[in-house]
C-alpha cells in the first residue's frame, strides 16, 4: 500500500458542519491530499468554486438547508471533478447530478480515498 500515493493533491471541501468539516479535512490530509479551500456556506462555495485551483471538489449535497447545485454547475463549468457527500443517498442528490460519484455519510477513509482514486482516474481521460 504505500506506494499507492494520491494521483492528485488539491481538495475543495463543502461541508456546512464545522465538525464534519474538519474531520474530512483530517482524512484528506492523512491519505495524503491537501486542502485547497473549505466552504461552510452556498455563498462562500459559489466564490470559492469560480476562483480557487483544485483537482477535485467535495460537495455536501445539502448546505444549511440549501442544493448544492449552483456550486455543482460552476465546477462543473470548469471541467473538475467532484464528489457529493451526502447522507440521504443516491435519491438525495440533485436529478441532474445522480450520474456522479458521491460517497455515503458517515463514509471511512478508505471508501473516501476509493471514490477520490477512480474520480481523478475518470478525469484524467478528458
Amino acid at each position: 500500500m504505500e506506494s499507492a500515493k494520491p494521483p492528485s493533491g488539491s481538495v475543495f471541501l463543502v461541508e456546512d458542519e464545522v465538525m464534519i468539516r474538519m474531520m474530512v479535512a483530517d482524512m484528506l490530509e492523512e491519505l495524503g491530499y491537501s486542502i485547497a479551500a473549505e466552504a461552510g456556506d452556498i455563498e462562500q462555495a459559489l466564490q470559492l468554486a469560480r476562483t480557487t485551483n483544485f483537482d477535485i471538489a467535495i460537495l455536501d449535497v445539502n448546505v444549511n438547508g440549501k442544493l448544492i447545485s449552483p456550486v455543482a454547475e460552476v465546477i462543473e463549468g470548469r471541467n473538475r471533478p467532484f464528489i457529493f457527500a451526502t447522507g440521504y443517498g443516491t435519491q438525495g442528490l440533485p436529478p441532474e447530478y445522480r450520474n456522479r460519484p458521491s460517497v455515503q455519510k458517515p463514509f471511512q477513509m478508505d471508501g473516501l480515498d476509493a471514490v477520490i482514486r477512480s474520480t481523478l482516474k475518470g478525469s484524467a481521460v478528458a
